[in-house]
């Protein structure tokens, strides 16, 4: 049995994940300048994000990183070498380990895939 306040928080939920959608333009445009080691991770959750057998609270994590990483104001400026964007990878390994177990093969592969398509080797 579920009080209304449950109910209302899972609809909140639900709106925001459908009014919210992460540019995959600016997106590439970020990992581009990243390079390929933070790449992964956030492609993960991108594809997390999008993948409709993800529950809504690891949803709305992974929108959360992945807003923090194409956000311009950040604790360590991006425009710094390698620095600029260790921790963006750190907010991202932390909340894609927190919902590991919610990281199917399917989801693992799309990412994979993005991330030659972006990479090419």
């Amino acid at each position: 049995m579920t009080d209304g306040h449950n109910s209302t928080h899972a609809t909140v939920e639900a709106e925001v994940l459908d009014s919210s959608v992460i540019d995959e333009g600016v997106l590439r445009k970020v990992l581009l300048r990243a390079g390929r080691t933070i790449a992964l991770p956030a492609l993960e959750a991108l594809e997390m994000l999008i993948d409709p057998t993800t529950p809504a609270q690891a949803r709305l994590t992974m929108l959360a990183a992945l807003t923090y990483l194409i956000f311009p104001l950040d604790f360590v400026p991006d425009l710094i070498p390698v620095a600029g964007f260790s921790d963006d990878l750190v907010a991202l390994t932390a909340v894609i380990s927190l919902w590991s177990n919610h990281i199917t093969p399917q989801i693992r592969n799309r990412a994979r895939q993005k991330l030659d398509k972006w990479f090419p080797l």
